[in-house]
């Protein structure tokens, strides 16, 4: 063994990663450099994964949670020890919440030096446990494949979410290199300083002990839970008698292995009318006939049974509250937590599955195919968006006291969008009108940050985005209180060459909490912001900025459409569109 490895080999553990992430489909790994992780990041640039680094280490897991929504693979972040890990905290419970296969890779100080006062020496395990389906330290070089291909499969299993594992610093660097740094130096005097060598020498062998053995590094089965045939056929039976069904479709309807498109042919063929949350927007298309966008709450008193496919009742359904009590109510979800979370409360479901959503949808589809709903109840549901999208767009034709109607910008902006966009939403007052005006364009073109309402989100899920889907456009659109978490990464879009275009509205002031603060409490304090220049902001960082106001108005779609030209040659483009502060309020637009 010592002649094996007291030869200069630069053979190291880095090597191992990068070997089975790549085996794994991993094109990308997001990171912020340090030199404890230095030798993945290069590793796994020589097997042709792209290394894409960014401003903050936030970022990096952001970016890595776009890129496992939109490829069905893992995303992979890699950050350096102790505050490089710190930052990524909630980044890492974003991806938890919005069960996104997220792998998190972690230096750490050397294995004999852990508790120690190493350098950022933290016990990042007990950290990440809590927001982690899976963690763990690898102790020695030849653990490094089977922990990492358990870890890939965890994340994917299930209910998918993210994993840890952290590498100290003697796992992944050469033989000679460790040796070199724990050897004593000079010969060994006394008996304290035999023993102390004879034990560091120990360590070092059972450290690099089979390191090199071949190893399977292929990809471990993934374990996806499946209603059983008499679940599916129980519910053939109740939605085949109802008159008025309704679906709420969340986001785990687009995770694998059912494709997007397999689910809106199944949606289609059911015919039963939808709303869309989440990931699942832009499942049917831009105008669909079965996508209902407005007056959920009234459509839910009425339904007579109610499929709750992904969709969880927290805060969002108002706890279960808003639910009709008289109706049937199935509900499918991967996590039983989140399947009958306040059923013991506001609701009762009829039928609870612990299933995936997408292949349920198939099957039931399958089971109920030939069968025809009554079809007034979807065109009066429709009808009824029809009503409320008029109010709307009537309210963005009402003047500001300043500057540009914020509804009115969102509604050019959807009329100019192309066919491919994607659109990241980032913010809170201006982004919460967006979701109601924008419309994405097919399945998988919406990217917000989910349960957690994270704000932050809009840098790299924007990076990740176009690294999958490089010819579409990307949008995202952002308050000025949210940009302010990631405008840095216009330095990431311009190095990395991944142009996007960013809208941002900005009212210079933190609006969904002043306008209830305010009448509440009587005062505005810590929401006040400044009508920032932020297009040269992104022109510093090698973007293109345009300032957008009030006597830009006539000119607002030729300027949006040379930032699409902009963005189709190469650069990342900011509008900053400078909007008045509002007084339009009603039950589902807030501006």
């Amino acid at each position: 063994f010592s002649a094996q490895f007291k030869t200069k080999s630069s053979r190291h553990g880095g090597e191992s990663v990068a070997e089975v992430l790549r085996d794994h489909g991993i094109k990308f790994v997001f990171t912020l450099v340090g030199g404890h992780i230095s030798p993945i990041l290069v590793a796994c640039e020589k097997l042709g994964i792209r290394i894409v680094d960014t401003r903050h280490e936030a970022t990096a897991v952001f970016a890595a949670d776009a890129v496992a929504r939109l490829s069905g693979t893992v995303g992979v972040a890699a950050v350096t020890a102790g505050p490089g890990l710190t930052n990524t905290v909630t980044a890492v419970k974003n991806a938890q919440m919005a069960e996104s296969p997220l792998l998190l890779i972690g230096g750490a100080a050397a294995t004999l030096l852990q508790g120690r006062g190493a350098l950022q020496d933290i016990d990042q395990l007990s950290l990440f446990k809590p927001l982690c389906k899976f963690c763990a330290s690898v102790r020695s070089v030849r653990k490094i494949v089977p922990t990492l291909r358990k870890a890939l499969a965890i994340a994917q299993s299930g209910t998918p979410g993210p994993v840890f594992i952290e590498f100290p610093i003697d796992t992944l660097y050469p033989y000679h290199v460790v040796e070199k740094e724990f050897s004593p130096k000079g010969t060994p005097k006394g008996i304290m300083g035999k023993i102390t060598a004879w034990y560091l020498h120990n360590h070092l062998t059972n450290l690099f002990a089979g390191a090199w053995e071949v190893r399977d590094i292929s990809p471990l089965p993934v374990h996806v839970p499946q209603a059983t045939d008499q679940q599916v056929q129980r519910c053939v039976e109740l939605v085949s008698r109802a008159k008025k069904p309704l679906i709420l479709l969340g986001s785990q309807a687009t995770l694998p292995p059912t494709s997007a498109d397999d689910i809106r042919k199944a949606l289609e063929s059911l015919g039963i009318p939808c709303f869309l949350g989440g990931m699942s927007r832009g499942m049917l298309g831009k105008d669909s006939p079965l996508h209902i966008r407005q007056n959920r709450r009234d459509a839910l008193k009425e339904a007579d049974l109610l499929l709750l496919a992904g969709t969880v009742c927290d805060f969002r359904l108002s706890y279960g509250r808003v639910l009709n009590r008289r109706s049937k109510i199935i509900a499918v979800n991967r996590d039983k937590t989140q399947l009958l979370k306040n059923s013991d409360i506001f609701w009762k479901p009829t039928v609870a599955i612990q299933g995936d959503v997408g292949s349920f949808l198939l099957r039931l589809s399958k089971g109920l195919a030939g069968h025809k709903f009554p079809e007034d109840w979807p065109q009066n549901l429709k009808d009824g968006d029809r009503v409320k999208e008029k109010a709307n767009r009537a309210k963005a034709e009402e003047k500001t006291e300043r500057h540009l109607n914020p509804l009115k910008v969102l509604h050019h902006v959807d009329e100019l969008m192309s066919e491919d966009s994607i659109i990241v939403a980032d913010g809170g007052d201006f982004v919460g009108s967006a979701a109601y005006i924008l419309k994405p364009r097919g399945p998988l073109r919406w990217l917000d940050p989910g349960a957690f309402g994270t704000l932050g989100v809009g840098g790299g899920f924007a990076l990740g985005a176009k690294l999958c889907r490089p010819d579409s456009e990307v949008w995202i659109v952002y308050g000025d209180g949210s940009l302010g978490y990631t405008v840095a990464e216009f330095d990431t879009f311009t190095r990395h060459k991944t142009p996007v275009i960013a809208l941002v509205g900005n009212d210079a002031c933190w609006s969904q909490i002043s306008r209830e603060q305010v009448p509440l409490l009587g005062s505005n304090v810590a929401c006040d912001l400044a009508f920032t220049d932020y297009h040269i902001v992104a022109d510093g960082y090698g973007g293109k900025g345009h300032l957008i106001g009030r006597e830009d108005e006539s000119q607002f779609e030729e300027i949006v459409k040379q930032a699409q030209r902009e963005c189709r040659e190469g650069k990342a483009v900011l509008l900053n569109v400078l909007i008045g502060k509002t007084n339009f309020r009603d039950g589902s637009i807030s501006v």
